[in-house]
């Protein structure tokens, strides 16, 4: 199998440390995988499954683990948001495993977070959200909203001169979240509340007849209209169908997505798609040597070379790195060890910077926004230097004056303005 990079980010003593102490650790190291093979998510969650179980070959691979063989232990939550809590117990408390990899929308992360705090579990979540969240159990390896939806914002303002907004979302907490925290920054950017269009639509939906053509008389007075996608999931197959049945281009309506990279095109037929964009913080066009050996080793591993790799797949590469470095550094799987010896960890991410664990808990990411092209890849159009991501947005009031550090302060939820730790999150 084609061997990816390991990276290190620990002191010498650290490394005799985990010598020592590897061999009290328990064999084989478990690694649950907590991600829908099954429902409406499949489409994005099943080659998340495919990613942790080649990771955790190429470890084994390389030698495992403190002395031990990695096992990765997968439960199917099937797209059931209660049944992401059952299944989080189920690893926890029947599997033992040492640590989760898993979960794609936010209402199954926020389903499986009062367990894994409960059972001090650690969870590693790869997916882009929505902020306004920050908890001791979990490294959100995935965008905050300062890393994804604003930047998209930006770019629509700034450079296609976008004057009024569609969002649409799937209806559950990201999606609306996320577009709270737009309208406010739109509003504050001197988008009238009027040109923004809101709407949200449940999981699987199809018939979008209507809504699109709501977004095209959006334009009838010739303002550009701008389309921000947080529609998760299936539903997106008929979403773009509907517009390509309206005729709607690119270059009439442009659309960027944020639940939309290549696992999700590759089902698609993008010839009327072309122009569209998504931002994310990777895309498998990104020409680096590590993206080259990442896709390569994943070819190998899945035996197909038409299979795309996309943005979740990347954080899980990292989130996994840095656990790995993470454990050694700890020289045991304990979890209150292995968060200490997290923050800081770096490792170079796939296309071309550096991903840095931060104290709140979020990777310092760059962020990319790619045009989708007619073999369903994306040119890359844009591209940032490195953003911390921030787990509490400026835009909201209730969040402004919020920060994280787990590190130095203990606290997910610290109020700068009192200088006082709040200890119950109002979206729990």
């Amino acid at each position: 199998m084609t061997s990816l990079p390991r990276f290190t980010a620990f002191s010498t003593a650290a490394l005799l440390l985990g010598a020592t102490s590897a061999f009290a650790q328990e064999c084989p190291i478990k690694v649950g995988v907590l991600h829908s093979l099954s429902g409406t998510m499949a489409i994005s969650e099943t080659t998340l499954k495919d990613t942790m179980l080649m990771l955790v070959e190429q470890q084994n691979a390389d030698g495992g683990l403190l002395g031990c063989e990695l096992e990765a232990v997968v439960v199917d939550p099937a797209s059931d948001w209660p049944l992401f809590a059952e299944k989080a117990r189920e690893l926890l408390t029947v599997h033992e495993v040492d640590v989760i990899f898993g979960n794609w929308t936010s209402v199954s992360r926020k389903s499986v977070l009062p367990v894994i705090e409960e059972l001090n579990g650690l969870l590693f979540y790869p997916v882009q959200y929505e902020g306004e969240e920050s908890s001791k159990n979990v490294f959100y390896t995935g965008a905050a909203p300062n890393q994804q939806a604003i930047p998209a914002v930006d770019y629509f303002l700034e450079e296609l001169g976008v004057e009024k907004f569609a969002l649409l979302g799937t209806d559950y907490v990201y999606p609306r979240t996320t577009n709270n925290i737009l309208a406010a920054y739109l509003t504050a950017n001197g988008i009238a509340e009027e040109d923004i269009f809101v709407n949200y639509t449940p999981f699987g939906h199809s018939d979008w007849a209507t809504i699109v053509a709501d977004v095209v008389e959006l334009g009838a007075d010739g303002k550009q209209v701008g389309v921000i996608s947080t529609i998760n999931g299936d539903a997106n197959v008929g979403f773009y169908k509907e517009l390509a049945a309206a005729d709607v281009s690119a270059d009439d309506i442009p659309v960027v997505a944020f639940s939309v990279g290549e696992e999700e095109l590759s089902g698609l037929d993008t010839s009327n798609l072309v122009g569209h964009l998504a931002a994310w913080n990777y895309f498998m066009s990104a020409e680096t040597p590590e993206n080259e050996a990442f896709i390569a080793a994943w070819h190998e591993f899945i035996g197909d070379e038409s299979r795309v790799t996309n943005d979740p797949m990347e954080a899980h590469y990292i989130g996994f790195n840095m656990w790995v470095n993470a454990v050694e550094a700890a020289g045991t799987t304990d979890v209150d060890a292995v968060r200490d010896a997290m923050y800081g960890q770096e490792v170079p991410n796939l296309t071309g910077g550096t991903a840095v664990m931060l104290p709140n808990h979020h990777l310092a990411k760059p962020v990319l926004i790619g045009e989708i092209r007619e073999d369903g890849q994306f040119d890359i159009i844009s591209q940032t230097e490195e953003m911390p991501g921030d787990a509490w947005t400026d835009y909201l009031p209730d969040s402004a004056m919020l920060t994280s550090d787990w590190q130095e302060l203990g606290c997910g939820m610290y109020n700068t303005e009192t200088s006082s730790c709040v200890q119950i999150q109002s979206n729990y």
